[in-house]
């Protein structure tokens, strides 16, 4: 309770509301439907604390994360969790990261692993670690390591976890794929929880359209970061293309942007991510896959160049302002077409759009 205190973690949210009871007290298998942006690492990281014994030096735990930002992010919270606690060691194996420096971290005590799926199986294959001992699976983001091509690896994951007590299992969509995933890997009849699209949008977050055709969107872009000031923000593209070239109108122009897009390699990302933090670059430049896991502090606004393919990474883009309890600005530039989109958009996520003139 302290060290959620600390971080200014006082009512719970809708899915930690009725998650956590449920896996303290019943802790078998679930299933929750809940987006990015609805407190969900704290609805299954604090039972699984809870349930580890800090005197066992055995991995009790596993979660698997879709991308490595996300599994960073994911211990992260669990250390922060633990600050007043009894001292649970959690190790974060990921792809990019130096595969000996995870063998040799896995020689101390772990009580809890979260990985990616193909890191984890490598190390797994080096015998580096065993998952004998865990008790609870978590999956997080599932429907997108199914999309990501990791059915295979999460297969293998079930099959070496036998002796788990439970499974949970946090997706925002559940598709086919992860019904069968269930079928296969589940016993009986898992809880099922799902947050109500209503309550996933953040309601600190003013959202905002403005029409402009495609070549008037890097002059409007370009005007909107001026009035900025200070103001920290992300613009999102559809395509890598448009990322890319985006970042190079807008750097032209004397603004202090990065470009994040999925052909960069780890340490190229990593080294955009830690700029962007530490504040050397104002505004960052991402694609929707590429932007999976971006937790940065104070960002007041998203703009969205294109709205993206699928609705659910409107909720995720728009989420990365206004968190903590600050407000924060989304704005989607749409070509004229495109109007019926944004009353979509308003009529699916319960949202209302202003029109910026």
């Amino acid at each position: 309770m302290q060290g959620l205190e600390e971080l200014g973690i006082i009512h719970p949210t809708e899915i930690q509301d009725k998650a956590i009871p449920f896996l303290l007290e019943d802790g078998g298998d679930l299933i929750a439907q809940a987006q990015t942006g609805t407190g969900k690492t704290a609805a299954f990281g604090l039972p699984l604390l809870m349930k580890v014994n800090a005197k066992k030096p055995e991995i009790q735990g596993l979660i698997v994360a879709p991308t490595r930002e996300l599994a960073k992010q994911i211990g992260k919270q669990l250390f922060r969790y633990t600050k007043f606690s009894e001292k649970i060691f959690v190790e974060v194996l990921s792809g990019g990261d130096n595969i000996d420096r995870q063998v040799a971290a896995l020689q101390r005590p772990t009580h809890i692993v979260v990985a990616t799926p193909g890191r984890l199986i490598d190390l797994i294959k080096r015998r580096a670690l065993t998952l004998v001992s865990v008790k609870h699976l978590v999956l997080d983001e599932a429907d997108e390591m199914l999309s990501m091509g990791f059915k295979k690896e999460l297969v293998q994951i079930f099959g070496l976890t036998r002796a788990r007590r439970s499974t949970w299992l946090f997706s925002a969509t559940i598709p086919d794929a992860i019904h069968s995933l269930i079928k296969d890997c589940m016993t009986g009849k898992p809880h099922q929880l799902k947050i109500d699209k209503g309550h996933v949008v953040n309601r600190d977050i003013d959202h905002q359209f403005k029409i402009c055709s495609r070549d008037e969107k890097s002059d409007f872009i370009a005007e909107f970061l001026k009035r900025q000031k200070e103001s920290r923000g992300v613009i999102f593209c559809r395509t890598k293309a448009g990322a890319i070239i985006l970042g190079k109108q807008l750097t032209t122009r004397g603004f202090a942007v990065d470009v994040l897009q999925g052909d960069l390699t780890q340490k190229e990302r990593d080294t955009v991510m830690r700029s962007f933090k530490k504040e050397r670059t104002q505004f960052l430049i991402a694609t929707d896959v590429a932007a999976r896991g971006i937790d940065v502090e104070g960002l007041s606004f998203v703009v969205h160049h294109q709205l993206p393919e699928q609705m659910e990474y409107y909720t995720h883009r728009s989420g990365r302002t206004a968190r903590a309890g600050k407000k924060g600005t989304s704005i989607t530039l749409i070509e004229p077409r495109e109007r019926a989109k944004i009353t979509r958009l308003e009529n699916e996520l319960d949202l209302s759009f202003s029109e910026v003139h």
